[in-house]
């Protein structure tokens, strides 16, 4: 009896051996970082550039200064005026002052004096009115006087005790909305003064120095460009066979050329959903090779070892079954004979 189980499974063994479970593709790629453009906000001249392309800086660093002639005017402006504010608001708040008093009690004493003396005249000159002994115009007049003499008694006590009272509490909070508004507007100026001195956002390297002492920039315009070094990423181009087993989020490992050993993790995070370097419509097999994705994978560096434009290797682990092998791609079935 002749028996083949040996050889057929030589050959799958042989087959299987020739596979990366796990390693869905394999690419090299450049490295590159997140760009940041550190701009100003208003329009200002620049007065000092601190840092030149490639220098390494720190996340709080100075990287440039710029100037604005009305700035400093506008700040001492608005610093005037918060001042005024916040003193009418203590002016309001505290009411009036021992001396206001005392004067405006004196007055209320004078004014009950001159009420009580011209009432004492009318008294006096009724009965001499009703005898003719005093004209009637006479009397008329101590009356008018009288009532007068009442209605400014009356004006006074009123005075004395709005200002016991103090101020309304519509006239203290409408001054503390107006010391509000002038800090605020206060705080708005000296930022805009603050936002002329350039920070370095991020840890990063000095990609780009776009303007000089003396120059004036826009609002917007970016004076530098740093480069994110704590978040290396590279793209990469898979084969269009590869691409049903490759999701976001699955794992990848890079190489540098120089260091094999050392690998630097990372993950998907993006893909492309169209072909790339193809042409328009891939009839043949010859052509539907030459399909290739994006794929963009982020790499975790955390001996600062990934610069911007080295070349790297980059393995992606998939995390999807791998699809299910063509007919031609399958293994031809074996017929085992047998003898009896």
């Amino acid at each position: 009896m002749t028996r083949l189980f040996p050889l057929v499974a030589l050959a799958l063994l042989a087959g299987a051996c020739g596979r990366e479970p796990g390693n869905v593709a394999r690419s090299v790629g450049t490295v590159e970082v997140v760009e940041v453009d550190v701009a100003p906000l208003v329009s200002a001249r620049v007065t000092r550039m601190y840092v030149d392309e490639g220098d390494v800086v720190r996340a709080g660093d100075t990287l440039a200064a710029l100037t604005l002639s009305t700035i400093r005017p506008d700040v001492e402006s608005r610093r005037a005026r918060l001042a005024s504010a916040e003193a009418q608001l203590r002016d309001l708040e505290a009411g009036a002052r021992p001396a206001e008093l005392d004067r405006a009690a004196a007055e209320l004493r004078a004014a009950e004096a001159d009420a009580s003396h011209a009432e004492s005249d009318v008294q006096r000159l009724a009965p001499l009115a009703k005898s003719g002994t005093v004209s009637q115009q006479a009397y008329d007049a101590a009356v008018a006087a009288s009532r007068a003499a009442v209605a400014r008694r009356d004006a006074a006590r009123q005075s004395y005790r709005l200002l016991q009272e103090g101020s309304r509490p519509e006239r203290i909070g409408a001054a503390r909305a107006e010391v509000a508004n002038a800090r605020a507007a206060l705080a708005a100026m000296e930022g805009t003064a603050s936002d002329l001195v350039l920070l370095a956002p991020v840890p990063g390297v000095i990609l780009g120095r776009h303007a000089e002492p003396g120059e004036v920039l826009r609002a917007g315009e970016p004076a530098l460009t740093l480069g994110d070094l704590g978040r290396p990423w590279v793209r990469v181009f898979v084969d269009q066979r590869a691409m049903p087993r490759i999701r976001v989020g699955d794992p990848a490992v890079a190489v540098l050329d120089a260091y094999p050993d050392r690998r630097f993790p990372g993950r998907v995070v993006a893909i492309r959903d169209k072909a790339e370097f193809t042409p328009r419509v891939a009839f043949t097999e010859e052509e539907r090779a030459d399909l290739v994705f994006g794929v963009k994978v982020e790499l975790t560096d955390s001996a600062g070892m990934l610069k911007p434009g080295l070349p790297v290797t980059v393995t992606v682990t998939g995390s999807a079954p791998a699809p299910a092998e063509a007919n031609g791609d399958r293994p031809a079935s074996v017929a085992i004979p047998t003898k009896p």
